[in-house]
């Protein structure tokens, strides 16, 4: 008797507590395409949109752009860093090379790594000593001539030769570059500026022989000096391009590397 008490449900009775059943439950995974983001609206053909596009793929209107960021490499100084590497025996070579003015592979010498520190330290050193060396030269002169007159130092000076020789050392191998560009001739602006740059050493040199106050020395030695920096540009210039209307660059540099010379003498050791 008491066990068909036992079989008896017992699930509806209070305080009964149903059993607990062990169901695994299934989990479906969906797994989602990977998507692939377009821009709209579709090229259909009639304009000149440019389609689906991925936001990873280039545009077509981001040539502007890219004109504008190349223009902004040219107010950057990191542009230039690479024109500056060079250390003192490059320079050192260089300026000795400048000396031969005969040579005409100094070209050949800087293809490799062009700079603008020549240029940079040439003109500066130049502007300041034929400054100080022009008032000591005016001085001589002066004292020589009648030595109770008075002298002051002639501030100009600085002016005059930084306009002119920075004018110079910058605006003139612009103005060969597109002028050969426009003859079709292959150019490079930094090489041309190292060029006109370095031929302004020997200026330097005979600065310090022109505070000698003789005159026909001052004048032998300013046509010695400009005639050597003037076949210096000359003939590399005339070993670098090519066309058939080099004679008339070559004369041009030539006759404007003189009048520099004749500028200095005039202006700074009269």
């Amino acid at each position: 008797m008491d066990e068909s008490y036992n079989n008896l449900p017992t699930s509806h009775l209070l305080g009964s507590v149903p059993a607990v059943v062990n169901e695994e439950k299934s989990i479906t995974t969906y797994e989602v395409p990977e998507a692939n983001l377009q821009i709209f609206p579709p090229n259909n053909g009639a304009s000149g949109g440019q389609g689906y596009q991925t936001p990873g793929s280039p545009a077509e209107g981001d040539g502007p752009q890219q004109s504008a960021s190349n223009w902004k490499g040219v107010f950057s100084i990191s542009s230039y860093t690479q024109y500056f590497n060079v250390d003192t025996d490059v320079v050192l070579n260089r300026l000795i090379s400048s000396l031969h003015p005969i040579g005409g592979d100094f070209f050949s010498k800087i293809d490799a790594n062009p700079d603008l520190y020549g240029l940079i330290w040439t003109s500066t050193t130049l502007i300041f000593v034929i400054a100080a060396l022009g008032n000591c030269a005016t001085y001589l002169t002066k004292k020589q001539s009648n030595s109770s007159t008075t002298w002051s130092f002639d501030v100009g000076y600085l002016n005059l030769a930084a306009c002119s020789i920075y004018g110079y050392a910058l605006v003139v191998p612009v103005a060969f570059y597109f002028l050969l560009q426009y003859l079709g001739s292959n150019a490079s602006l930094v090489r041309f500026w190292c060029l006109w740059g370095y031929s302004l050493f020997i200026f330097i040199l005979s600065s310090v022989l022109l505070v000698i106050p003789v005159e026909f020395l001052r004048w032998l030695i300013i046509v010695i000096a400009g005639g050597a920096s003037a076949c210096f540009v000359a003939m590399n210039l005339r070993s670098y391009i090519q066309g058939n209307d080099i004679n008339l660059v070559i004369v041009a540099s030539f006759v404007l590397q003189m009048g520099l010379a004749l500028f200095i003498k005039i202006c700074f050791f009269p």
